[in-house]
């Protein structure tokens, strides 16, 4: 029996000794239909499984080239060179290499970056320093290369005219000494007196002898400039920059006399309180006076310019109207008409002096007495009153 399946009937067929066609293709789809649920249902396990398998692979991989040998350039203070190593990170390698890294050194790569083939690692290693600065003592650790960088980082302003040793380009060597010298320049001004000098003329309408001055003098001024250069607060150099004259100096002007002097007259040896030949006992001597004289005015004087215009260095200075260098304790001058140069006096309250020296201002009975001090011929002023024993040219000695 058979069946013929046309157009939404089927048409039954027997025939003896055939299978049965119903029965025959309900085995078959059952078959089919069973394989096709079971992909279905085992699918998305089939993906997990190659999923995890991949997954798996890759580790594996993966762990296979982090565990191979492989080749980075080290590059250690600018000295490069090649290592092999298993190692897969930085660490490691440095651990291997017996390579310290401080907190103060530099580095391209971070020391838990995972090593690959063909990487170039470079490690700047700081270096101990000392830097001596504005009197302070600073220790540093600084990767730089040169003296110059090093001052820099550590905030140390430096002028054009400091000083730095060694100097700025010199390289950086561990435990090296850096000293930064403070250079300073100021200028200073001093003022100077130019002595002024002394002009003589001749005048006609003085006395041989005679000094007048006919115009003060006033000393010059002389300003210098000069630069003084400090080396960390030490001076060590002071060097003249200029120098200029602020004031000219005056000259001073004096007359010098050329009159001639009228001839002195024959000494009168009349005694005015007693006899020319009357002796006087004084100080223990006996004087034989050729006169004496009474109310006689005392002045005193220098040898210096207030009293003779005279300075010192000057030709004449302290020479008298006699040749005789003037000496305190003996020089007098006088009127020659009234006492004789070159003989002895003794003047009561003074002693012994000697005339050697005659004076514009002196006339009569008048003595300028000679003393070195300037202050004590202030003082001493004019005196009157004194009684004077002319004695003559020979100084009395004790009897």
């Amino acid at each position: 029996m058979w069946y013929t399946r046309r157009r939404g009937y089927v048409r039954r067929t027997e025939e003896v000794g055939a299978i049965p066609l119903k029965e025959t293709h309900v085995q078959r789809s059952s078959s089919k239909s069973f394989q096709w649920r079971w992909k279905h249902d085992n699918l998305r396990l089939i993906i997990l499984s190659l999923t995890i398998s991949l997954a798996m692979t890759f580790m594996f991989l993966v762990l296979l080239k982090g565990t191979s040998e492989k080749s980075v350039s080290l590059v250690l203070n600018g000295q490069e060179k090649i290592v092999s190593t298993s190692h897969s990170s930085l660490q490691q390698l440095l651990e291997e290499q017996a390579i310290a890294v401080g907190p103060h050194d530099e580095m391209s790569t971070p020391l838990g970056a995972a090593l690959q083939e063909g990487d170039r690692i470079v490690i700047d290693q700081a270096v101990p320093v000392t830097i001596l600065a504005d009197g302070k003592t600073l220790q540093v650790k600084t990767t730089k290369k040169t003296v110059e960088a090093a001052i820099g980082e550590s905030h140390i302003d430096v002028r054009e005219q400091d000083k730095i040793f060694p100097s700025s380009e010199t390289k950086l060597k561990a435990n090296m000494t850096i000293r930064v010298m403070r250079i300073d320049k100021h200028q200073m001004k001093t003022t100077h007196d130019i002595p002024f000098t002394v002009v003589r003329k001749e005048d006609a309408t003085l006395e041989k002898g005679q000094l007048k001055m006919v115009k003060s003098g006033q000393n010059g001024q002389l300003v210098k400039t000069f630069e003084k250069v400090y080396q960390d607060g030490k001076l060590v150099t002071k060097t003249l920059l200029a120098k200029s004259m602020e004031k000219q100096a005056v000259s001073k002007v004096v007359a010098v006399g050329t009159k001639e002097k009228p001839k002195p007259k024959p000494a009168v040896l009349t005694a005015a309180s007693s006899s020319p030949t009357a002796a006087q006992t004084k100080s223990g001597l006996n004087l034989k006076a050729k006169k004496v004289l009474t109310n006689v005015t005392l002045t005193a004087y220098t040898a210096g310019f207030a009293s003779t215009g005279k300075s010192k260095g000057d030709p004449g200075y302290g020479i008298t109207a006699s040749g005789a260098k003037v000496s305190e304790g003996r020089t007098i001058a006088v009127d020659p008409d009234v006492i004789p140069l070159g003989w002895w006096v003794y003047i009561e309250g003074i002693g012994f002096r000697r005339a050697e020296d005659t004076g514009g201002a002196i006339n009569g009975k008048k003595i300028d007495v000679f003393y070195e001090s300037e202050s004590y011929v202030k003082k001493f002023g004019k005196k009157r009153g004194f009684t004077v024993y002319v004695l003559g040219p020979t100084k009395p000695k004790l009897s």
